[in-house]
Formats: C-alpha cells, sequence, structure tokens
C-alpha cells in the first residue's frame, strides 16, 4: 500500500499526537497523517458548527446520540477531506516547507493507496449519513460540491479561506434541520456566523505559510489582508458574533440570551489582540485555541436552546 521507494515518513512539525502516532505499527502512521489523525484540531473545529446546530434548535438532551454521531462524521469527513485535499495538492505540497513532508507529497503513501484510504473513510461517513431523516440527510449530501471544489480556490481566488468557511460550517445546517426539520433565520444566520469564523481562524493558520505561498503563487486571505491582517481578523469575528447574535435573537428574543456570547467573544478578542502575524508558533497556537472558542460557543447554544425549551 505504500511506495517501497519512499523516503522513510516524518511526522509534520504540527502534530499534535506525535506520540501517540508512533504508537501505531509503521505502515499505518502514514495513512493515520494523510488523515490528519495526529492534528484533532480539524475534526473539532469542523464539529463545533454541527453540535451548535443541535444545541440551538433544542435537541442537546433529546438527540445527545446526534451530537456523537456528528463527531463520528466529522473526525471520519475531515479525515476524507484531507486525503482529498493532499490528493490534489501533491504538487504544490512538496513545494512548501511546512508540508513536504506529508505522505502523498514525500512518496510516503501511493497515489493508489491515497484513494482507496479515501473510500474507506467516506464509508464511515455514509454510516453517519444514514442515522439522519431525509432533510438533513439532503442538506448533508449538498455539500459534497463544494467539498470537491474546495483544494482548487487556492489557485483562482485570494478568498480560499470564504469556500473552506461553506464547507467547514456545513454542518449547523445540518444539525438544525435534523432537529426542527427544516432550515430558518435562525440555522442560517448561524451558518453565517460560523463561516465568518472559519475565515478568521483559517486566515491565522495561513499566515505561517505566507512566504512559501507567495514563491509557489498560492492565495491566501492572509496574503490579501498583507499589513492588515489583524484588523481583517477581528472584522471577520465581530460578523460572526454579529449573526450569531441574530440567530439566538431568533430563537430568544431576550437581552440576556445575548449575554451568553460574552465568554466567545473575550476569547475571540483575545486571539486578535495577542496574534503577532510574523511569528508562526504564536499563530499556530492562535488558532488551534479556536478548539476552546468552539466550546464556549456551544455552551452558549446550549444555555439558550435548553431554557427556549422550558
Amino acid at each position: 500500500m505504500t511506495n517501497p521507494r519512499a523516503t522513510p515518513h516524518s511526522i509534520v512539525p504540527d502534530s499534535e499526537l506525535s506520540g501517540a502516532l508512533r504508537l501505531l505499527p509503521p505502515g499505518a502512521r502514514p495513512f493515520a497523517s494523510l488523515a490528519r489523525l495526529d492534528r484533532p484540531i480539524g475534526w473539532w473545529l469542523l464539529f463545533w458548527p454541527g453540535a451548535w446546530g443541535v444545541m440551538l434548535a433544542g435537541g442537546a438532551v433529546a438527540r445527545w446520540d446526534l451530537i456523537l454521531w456528528l463527531l463520528l462524521g466529522a473526525i471520519a469527513m475531515r479525515g476524507a477531506g484531507c486525503v482529498y485535499n493532499d490528493i490534489v495538492d501533491r504538487d504544490l505540497d512538496a513545494q512548501v516547507e511546512r508540508t513536504r513532508n506529508r505522505p502523498l507529497a514525500s512518496g510516503a503513501v501511493s497515489l493508489k493507496a491515497a484513494w482507496i484510504w479515501l473510500v474507506a473513510l467516506c464509508l464511515i461517513g455514509l454510516v453517519v449519513l444514514l442515522q439522519l431523516h431525509l432533510p438533513a440527510a439532503i442538506v448533508a449530501l449538498a455539500s459534497l460540491a463544494p467539498v470537491a471544489a474546495y483544494p482548487f480556490m487556492k489557485r483562482i481566488t485570494w478568498w480560499p479561506q470564504a469556500w473552506l468557511g461553506l464547507v467547514f460550517s456545513w454542518a449547523a445546517l445540518v444539525g438544525w434541520v435534523e432537529v426542527s426539520g427544516a432550515l430558518g433565520g435562525a440555522g442560517l444566520l448561524l451558518y453565517g456566523g460560523a463561516i465568518a469564523w472559519v475565515v478568521g481562524y483559517d486566515t491565522i493558520y495561513s499566515l505561517q505559510d505566507r512566504e512559501d505561498d507567495a514563491m509557489v503563487g498560492i492565495r491566501s486571505s492572509a496574503r490579501a489582508m498583507g499589513a492588515h491582517v489583524r484588523g481583517g481578523v477581528g472584522g471577520f469575528y465581530a460578523l460572526a458574533l454579529a449573526l450569531w447574535a441574530g440567530a439566538i435573537w431568533l430563537v430568544r428574543p431576550d437581552p440576556l440570551a445575548l449575554a451568553a456570547l460574552l465568554p466567545v467573544a473575550g476569547h475571540l478578542g483575545w486571539q486578535v489582540l495577542t496574534l503577532v502575524p510574523d511569528n508562526g508558533d504564536n499563530a499556530l497556537t492562535r488558532f488551534r485555541s479556536n478548539r476552546g472558542a468552539g466550546l464556549l460557543m456551544a455552551a452558549a447554544c446550549l444555555v439558550v436552546g435548553t431554557a427556549t425549551i422550558f
């Protein structure tokens, strides 16, 4: 399954679980790395909008099982998305310092093996899809086209992060529709806020690659914002909070309900105020901290959605 002529697999610098990765059999490590199983931040960021949709729609208690299914789906489909992205970007990845050790770019995994691994992960996603009622399943399936198009966005637009926002926020619509039975204004505002949040945090993430991206011609919002990146990220975070406030207001028109957003607002503000655009370690830390931001937003949705039921 791996390329026998490939160089030995290297654990990439931003791995969060390098110790756990080394516990796997040598032949399995490149596949775990290819699906980013050693970097759980990605599946948390994909999972949180779905959990928000369930919770804000009032399904946190009655549909706790759905939240767990969405977590499994996030792990599998984030892995599948990463494999597909690396298949498309294998030549570009080989030219960028941070990504040249990825299994496909380095030759640790063959192209054929990557496709087989992609299909296996998608089958896990199919199991999760079968847990949904038809309206939510249709919404989930509608995400396949934008997911397939995402890897090409960095070649045609300066704002691939906006397209990533469309994709990574989609679970908010799935969770909302599964609990409420239909799309509504609150669900759409929740989704819109999640898109703005993704653009903000992925701009922070892309700061690590600005120099390499410029050399090989990869476009990003971080490059587009230039010296105004902190202000740009702050603007997208402010937009996210405004749209989330609108969603909460539609669910529970009470000023006290809006106060549930104060913790996540403070966290996002901290990210902007302490961001050092030219420091890759600083940017990576702020990016990863969005796992906590997602949890704080989940708490807000849980409080508001549960209070609305009772």
